[in-house]
C-alpha cells in the first residue's frame, strides 16, 4: 500500500460547475438491476448498476497565438457515476441543459498490462463517483413548445 494513513483520511475530490450534456435514460444490467446512462463521447466500460450523467464545463480561452489571435475556448465532458439509489431517483428528474454544481470522488485506473491500447481496458481511465449535485439553474423553456403551465414548472 502506498499510503500509510487510513483510507478515511485520504481525499481525492473533483468539483464541477457546468451544464448537463444529456438527459439520463434507464437501462437494465444483466442482473435486471436498473441503472441510468446516456450516450456520450466516452465509452461505457462497466456493467455495474449505477446512474451516470455527463457535465460539460467550458474551458477558459487559450493564450493568444504568435499572431495575437485567440482561439475559441472548448468544452470538457465529465462522466460521473452514482451508486446511491436515492440520488439515482433524483438524477433521473434532471434535464439536459441544467446548470449544476456537483462534487465527486476521483479514482484513476491504470491500463491492464496485457490489454490492447485501442480498447478502454488498455487506456488510463478516470472514474468520478457522485457525492452530491445541486441545480444552479434549469434550462429555459421556449414558450411555443410549452403546452401547459406544468410544462414550465421545474419543482
Amino acid at each position: 500500500s502506498f499510503s500509510s494513513s487510513s483510507r478515511a483520511n485520504d481525499l481525492s475530490k473533483l468539483t464541477l460547475i457546468g451544464y448537463l450534456a444529456k438527459e439520463p435514460e434507464a437501462r437494465l444490467t444483466k442482473n435486471d438491476k436498473e441503472y441510468i446512462t446516456h450516450p456520450s463521447i466516452m465509452q461505457e466500460t462497466t456493467q455495474i448498476s449505477s446512474t451516470s450523467y455527463v457535465v460539460a464545463v467550458r474551458n477558459p480561452p487559450p493564450p493568444p497565438g504568435p499572431d495575437g489571435e485567440r482561439r475559441q475556448s472548448t468544452s470538457t465532458f465529465h462522466r460521473i457515476l452514482s451508486f446511491q439509489e436515492g440520488s439515482n431517483k433524483y438524477l433521473r428528474t434532471l434535464k439536459k441543459g441544467s446548470k449544476v454544481y456537483c462534487e465527486s470522488t476521483f479514482e484513476l485506473k491504470e491500463p491492464a498490462a496485457d490489454a490492447d491500447p485501442s480498447t478502454p481496458q488498455g487506456q488510463r481511465q478516470i472514474f468520478l463517483r457522485h457525492e452530491s449535485i445541486r441545480v444552479i439553474s434549469y434550462p429555459k423553456v421556449d414558450p411555443e413548445q410549452a403546452t401547459s403551465h406544468e410544462d414550465t414548472t421545474f419543482n
